[in-house]
């Protein structure tokens, strides 16, 4: 009942307003390099106060799940995510927009992300208590034995060869370690510069990757290396295939949508794990793993009903046991404390009237994903077609201007181009980037998880065999190895 309630204190016109300007507002900020929705999100902050607490919270949820999903875009139609969620769809997606099934390509990234959407928002509003509780009995070692079964999937499913991926993902845990080390708050790998001691941030590290990297390479390459198919689109052509929605099968979008639930309960999960994870799984277990890496439909479906699906999972444990699981939910939980609500087992039980909105929020702007690609499709297919000269100087600016605006600081801008050059040398001599982005994302917690666990208890490494769950993961993990590197799977290295 209360739920019902929430959908419609959501028809009222003034908190239908809060709804769709905070749509548009995630889908600018998650669309550009470097304005990410936790920016957004981050930036309305300080207006929250003279908002009412239900307006505020759907407003920011709005944007939650519009930055998520619109960090595809351009990834999509440029190779340039906007945000690290949009990474693997960038890699079929745009593939596929060089095929000239930009359209489709699209269409089915916003299809996907409305499923995800949606079934991280139903898994939020009927089972929230009973999952924040299965994600309580996630102990430290079962933690780390979760972060090593991303990374190493995103090494056995990268393209080519898996020493090279092992190496990418090894350089970037390399780089999360530069700065101060968390357990002791003591500088290390600093070389005694203070900008060091601030380490390097995530934000600078995915424009420098992405951005910068594509930008030197486009700038290397010939003009018809770069040329995307001329075709004409109408809003007709976003509307996914049948054949093709066959072909990828339901089960391919609700098992990546639990998937990413499930990831997203879990603190640091977020939205690139999820959409890694969940990719791993589908080339496990696909019909045609060839076509992973080459424009994959089925990859492209099961990466983005991920991510958008961790938007529910994430707010699980924030309003159950508050405790944020990322960046986003960490600044939403800012908004409930501003307005004297404390996130924890009590909020659901007496608050529900001012909750219920935010999850009706949540399944709302699900929806909103695939109808803003009917409504705005054509336009993004026409970043495609603009001189390339002006639209990836428009990208470096934007990109520079916005990794300041996120960190305030110009050093870090520095480090976004230091990283785009060595990013660019390892593309030269044939070294993915991909896993490199999820070693620095999940470096921190590999480490962290790892020194707790082994500190508490006793320095006895046996204990990630002793835990039920995460010995299961760790199975799980070979279990991968084994299926995805097969040279059926694989393909040649």
């Amino acid at each position: 009942m209360e739920f019902v309630d929430g959908f419609a204190r959501l028809l009222q016109p003034e908190t239908f307003l809060y709804l769709v300007g905070g749509y548009l507002l995630g889908l600018v900020f998650g669309a550009i390099p470097g304005l990410t929705a936790t920016l957004a999100i981050a930036l309305l902050l300080p207006f929250t106060f003279a908002m009412e607490l239900v307006n505020a919270l759907v407003m920011v949820m709005a944007i939650f799940m519009a930055g998520i999903y619109a960090g595809s875009i351009t990834g999509i139609i440029v190779n340039i995510p906007g945000a690290p969620s949009g990474a693997i769809t960038s890699i079929e997606g745009h593939q596929l927009m060089k095929r000239g099934e930009g359209a489709q390509a699209l269409g089915l990234d916003a299809f996907a992300s409305s499923i995800g959407g949606m079934v991280g928002a139903l898994v939020l509003m009927l089972v929230a208590v009973p999952m924040s509780r299965l994600a309580l009995q996630f102990q430290t070692p079962d933690k780390f034995s979760l972060v090593v079964l991303a990374l190493v999937t995103v090494a056995v499913v990268s393209k080519g060869s898996v020493w090279k991926a092992v190496v990418a993902v090894t350089l970037g845990m390399m780089v999360s370690t530069v700065g101060i080390d968390n357990m002791v708050a003591q500088g290390r790998f600093d070389f005694g510069s203070p900008n060091l001691v601030e380490g390097v941030r995530l934000l600078p590290a995915v424009i420098g990757m992405f951005a910068v990297c594509e930008l030197l390479v486009q700038a290397g390459a010939a003009k018809r290396e770069i040329h995307i198919a001329d075709f004409s689109v109408t809003r007709r052509d976003f509307v996914p295939r049948w054949k093709t929605m066959r072909e990828i099968g339901p089960l391919t979008y609700i098992k990546s949508s639990v998937i990413g639930v499930f990831v997203g309960m879990l603190p640091g999960g977020g939205a690139a794990m999820a959409s890694f994870i969940a990719y791993a799984e589908a080339k496990r277990s696909s019909r045609q793993p060839e076509k992973y890496g080459n424009g994959s439909h089925e990859g492209l479906a099961a990466a983005e009903s991920a991510n958008n699906a961790m938007c529910g999972g994430a707010v699980v444990p924030l309003l159950t046991l508050g405790i944020p699981g990322d960046s986003v939910t960490a600044i939403i939980f800012g908004v409930l404390l501003i307005h004297g609500l404390v996130p924890g087992p009590q909020l659901l039980e007496n608050n529900m009237d001012v909750i219920s909105p935010m999850f009706a929020a949540l399944f709302v702007a699900a929806m909103f994903v695939f109808l803003s690609v009917l409504a705005f499709g054509p336009y993004y297919i026409w970043l495609a077609r603009m001189n390339r000269a002006v639209l990836y100087a428009f990208i470096a600016m934007i990109s520079i201007v916005g990794t300041y605006a996120s960190t305030f600081s110009v050093f870090q801008m520095v480090v976004a181009l230091g990283i785009g050059l060595f990013a660019y040398v390892m593309r030269v001599v044939g070294y993915p980037i991909i896993p490199m982005l999820m070693g620095i994302i999940l470096g921190p917690y590999f480490e962290e998880y790892l020194r707790r666990s082994l500190i508490t208890n006793d320095l006895n490494p046996l204990v990630f065999f002793t835990s039920p769950i995460s010995l299961c993961l760790l199975c799980l993990t070979v279990f991968f190895v084994y299926v995805l590197r097969r040279p059926s799977v694989a393909g040649p290295s």
